[in-house]
């Protein structure tokens, strides 16, 4: 059966990874409807998908070439380009004339570029069937996570725009630091 065929590019792990893309695709849309509650339940949808996918690989044996570039792909949709769109249509989108200009692009091309520098260094040293005990640098998950807690900061009024472009900044550059994060 293809969803137990290692060699199908449409077996059980990379079903789930095609689910995060498509709730990255979804978080998108939402985000771009200023719907921003349901595009953040779709991004933490991607995040369950991606969880899962690793997960089956694993236990089912269907860790592939193919599987570990499309879970980078899937990953850079749903960890990089949803949470740097999320962050710039809720808290810039119509202040970036207002704020420093150069700043605001900086700190957007820089997380992008850094998230998806991380992800093909990422697969330059993956191995199939292999996990590492540690991460060197902030898993693109992660990061995600760390800017929406910026944005939710950033709700309560305690940080003003100008942090949330910093915070973008050191963020970007933890991904491809040099810190240890164990592996769950």
């Amino acid at each position: 059966m293809f969803l137990f065929n290692k060699m199908s590019h449409f077996n059980l792990a990379n079903l789930a990874t095609f689910f995060n893309i498509a709730a990255g695709m979804m978080a998108i849309y939402y985000l771009t409807h200023d719907e921003f509650i349901a595009s953040a339940l779709f991004a933490w949808l991607a995040g369950g998908f991606d969880i899962v996918d690793g997960k089956i690989a694993r236990k089912y044996n269907l860790s592939t070439e193919f599987g570990i570039q499309l879970d980078s792909f899937a990953d850079f949709l749903s960890f990089v380009i949803v949470p740097t769109m999320f962050v710039y249509f809720a808290i810039i989108d119509g202040k970036e004339l207002i704020l420093f200009t150069p700043l605001v692009a900086f700190a957007f091309i820089y997380y992008v570029i850094s998230g998806l520098r991380r992800l093909i260094q990422f697969n330059i040293n993956a191995h199939e069937g292999e996990v590492e005990k540690y991460f060197t640098g902030v898993p693109t998950p992660l990061g995600a996570i760390l800017l929406w807690v910026v944005y939710l900061i950033w709700l309560t009024g305690f940080i003003n725009e100008y942090v949330v472009l910093v915070a973008m900044i050191i963020i970007g550059y933890l991904l491809n630091s040099k810190v240890k994060i164990k592996h769950p």
